[in-house]
């Protein structure tokens, strides 16, 4: 008789480690926009990779960072959620980032669940640096283990998620198991379109938007998307509009081209920029827009 395991994984790190990244690349599906800017995950996401015997949930969460303003100290309420219920804590951090890491190293050495280190981006670094790098996360947090990867090499992926496996509690699916993820299709088409902005804009405008789909009519041949893009600004409406609408277009175009490939099927897209000055300060408007 097998024995299903099921349980929640929690992925943790600094801005910029690779989470999403990594959790796209186990998964085998996007799921988490990706973007070099830092603060690119906002909300905690789970994703679900099952097999016949497992049902591992994983929780992507926003980079840990000392918030300064309402909007990151969310994001990091989000992070400390999904500590609470992890069965497996999993320590992404870079072989480009700094070593040591005194705020990180001290959440972790505060949890009691079982955890695991992935030194990402090890393809960008020689050999040597690497071994210098276990030792020292090895000497720090005594973690079950800890595995060297490359995300987008795809890279000794498999030994994270044996290492999963072996550590996961016998437990029935918390989800279906045809599901890939706990939200919904208005969710990722909010995402693709963030994730656009991100990509396209530079200084404080990816930082200061919101998006959030205001209607989705779905028919066999077309779905039917109007979404709004919040600024907190009427000078940031001016730039994300562009001159002549080029650069809104643009936005639009691009996000429509992934929201297809993620829906299968052919999408309108309709973009609006609608201007809430100081919404990342604001509480209802977080809470509005599902950060908690």
């Amino acid at each position: 008789m097998i024995h299903h395991k099921a349980g929640y994984v929690s992925i943790i790190g600094k801005p910029n480690a690779g989470k999403s990244t990594l959790l796209n690349a186990l998964l085998g599906e996007k799921l988490s926009i990706v973007s070099h800017k830092v603060q690119t995950t906002r909300h905690r996401i789970l994703g679900l990779l099952n097999d016949h015997a497992t049902q591992i949930i994983f929780s992507d969460t926003p980079g840990i960072i000392d918030p300064k303003y309402p909007l990151q100290k969310a994001m990091m309420n989000s992070v400390n959620a999904s500590l609470i219920d992890a069965d497996v804590l999993m320590v992404v951090t870079a072989m480009d980032e700094p070593v040591w890491e005194p705020d990180l190293i001290t959440m972790i050495k505060s949890q009691t669940v079982k955890t695991m280190v992935v030194l990402s981006k090890v393809d960008l670094s020689e050999g040597d640096a690497v071994k210098d790098r276990i030792t020292f996360w090895q000497e720090q947090l005594n973690p079950g283990i800890v595995i060297p990867i490359s995300a987008t090499k795809e890279f000794n992926l498999e030994s994270i998620l044996n290492y999963i496996r072996e550590e996961l509690p016998e437990h029935p699916p918390y989800f279906d198991k045809d599901d890939l993820s706990d939200r919904n299709i208005r969710f990722f088409v909010s995402e693709i379109i963030r994730e656009k902005i991100l990509l396209l804009y530079q200084k404080e405008i990816p930082y200061s938007i919101e998006v959030v789909v205001t209607g989705y009519e779905e028919s066999d041949d077309i779905d039917r998307i109007h979404a709004e893009i919040i600024v907190e600004r009427e000078s940031q409406k001016i730039i994300m509009i562009g001159k002549g609408a080029e650069m809104i277009k643009r936005t639009g175009t691009d996000a429509r081209k992934d929201i297809e490939e993620f829906i299968g099927k052919k999408v309108f897209l309709d973009l609006r920029v609608k201007v809430i000055e100081g919404w990342r300060h604001k509480e209802q408007y977080l809470k509005r827009f599902g950060y908690e």
